[in-house]
């Protein structure tokens, strides 16, 4: 283990980063800070459309804390739900290294950075944002000023992607400060269990049960049925690139409220169209076994969409909107899947065609460019370019931090 002791405030416990949090746990003395305890009722707010916990660990394998949050409306999807004026009173009295803040766009995130300079602790930020969102000509306006005033001046900035990184070149952040921590999943966990998945059979019974050819292929569509995620564009490309291939069928996993809608929409080809409904995290490897490729129709408020690098991890390439935030990054023309322009439901339909060609003719070669790409999209890539950061950021400060080991997983009140 490192000698680096890291402080991170996140929102809540989130599915994606439990596993890094553990990976992290495993090199330096890392202690997370939950700013909210959310519930199944506000999984069902934020677009799952349906109450539920998790069926994957979320707080096992590293030190966490929940904060107090003193919010009058407690809750992750605004800038005042997470209110945890207690953050003042930890960074000043451990002695942190550096303190990474996942996100800015909330409350806490803005007292940890003041308690932060208040104590002389470096400052590491990590978000997604990217310029391609399309927000209010006001809004730009209003938080040009305070964005190009704030971000520069944090210790480092991790950035996830190559859009991310023009976004906080946009607001001034000079290039000594910029650290490429990529957005990451669990590799191993979707690329062992989607093989034993296949060694045993559960995508074709999956197939089965919903009704699809063994001999199929099968576009999947998986996340929240929301209108940033544009289903309606994969359902109608679908529908035409059907009529030109008998043999394809569409996978749709996920619930929300534009369903009612995606199932009355369906209903002209119902044989070939299958909802499967939510699926949590354990076993969507085998859902995507059951797929052959998937698309991703998001607009640009999708600032990543790491359902591409779950389905890269578990063997399959991806069609994705060229809007979303992965698409500079994680798709490489014909080889690991194709991007069109969001919206163009005539160009989604022609490279769904042409993957699909790809697939039949060249498995190998997509296999192999997918497990090159999950390669530098990994945790021990994330953690790198952390260090690499910690690292820099310990050079520029003048007295340093410095915190004894402690063993690895302590155990939590």
């Amino acid at each position: 283990m490192s000698h680096w002791r890291l402080g991170v405030l996140v929102t809540h416990p989130i599915q994606y980063y439990a596993p890094w949090f553990r990976h992290l746990a495993e090199r330096m003395d890392v202690e997370v800070f939950y700013a909210h305890r959310q519930d199944g009722t506000g999984q069902a707010r934020a677009g799952f459309g349906m109450e539920f916990e998790w069926d994957v660990p979320l707080l096992e394998g590293y030190r966490y804390r929940w904060l107090q949050n003193v919010a009058r409306r407690p809750g992750v999807g605004t800038f005042s739900g997470c209110d945890t004026p207690e953050i003042h009173e930890i960074v000043s009295s451990t002695p942190f290294d550096a303190f990474l803040i996942i996100g800015w766009n909330y409350r806490s995130a803005l007292q940890a950075v003041m308690a932060c300079r208040r104590e002389g602790v470096p400052v590491l930020m990590r978000g997604d944002s990217q310029l391609a969102t399309k927000r209010p000509l006001v809004t730009r306006a209003l938080k040009y000023v305070p964005y190009r005033f704030l971000l520069p001046r944090l210790s480092a900035h991790l950035y996830v992607g190559k859009r991310n990184r023009a976004y906080l070149e946009h607001y001034g952040v000079p290039e000594r400060k910029l650290f490429f921590v990529p957005h990451v999943v669990d590799n191993e966990f979707f690329a062992t269990r989607a093989q034993k998945a296949r060694e045993t059979g559960k995508p074709a019974a999956i197939r089965k049960e919903l009704g699809i050819p063994a001999d199929a292929f099968v576009f999947l569509l998986a996340g929240k049925m929301t209108p940033k995620k544009r289903p309606f564009d994969f359902l109608s490309a679908f529908v035409r690139a059907s009529r030109e291939d008998p043999t394809l069928h569409a996978l749709l996993v996920g619930d929300g409220p534009l369903r009612p809608s995606l199932e009355r929409l369906a209903e002209s080809d119902p044989s070939r169209v299958h909802f499967a409904g939510f699926v949590n995290q354990a076993r969507m490897p085998a859902f995507y076994g059951a797929a052959d490729a998937l698309v991703l129709t998001s607009d640009a408020r999708e600032t990543w969409g790491l359902v591409v690098n779950e389905a890269a991890a578990s063997g399959i390439p991806a069609v994705v909107s060229d809007a979303a935030g992965c698409a500079p990054d994680l798709i490489d023309e014909l080889e690991r899947g194709l991007t069109y322009p969001v919206g163009a439901v005539d160009a989604l339909e022609r490279n769904m065609l042409t993957l699909r060609s790809i697939c039949r003719r060249t498995p190998l070669r997509v296999q192999s460019a997918l497990r090159r790409k999950m390669e530098a999209y990994s945790f021990e890539r994330a953690a790198e370019g952390l260090e690499r950061a910690l690292e820099a950021v310990a050079s520029r400060t003048a007295s340093p931090r410095r915190a004894s080991p402690v063993s690895k997983v302590p155990s939590n009140d």
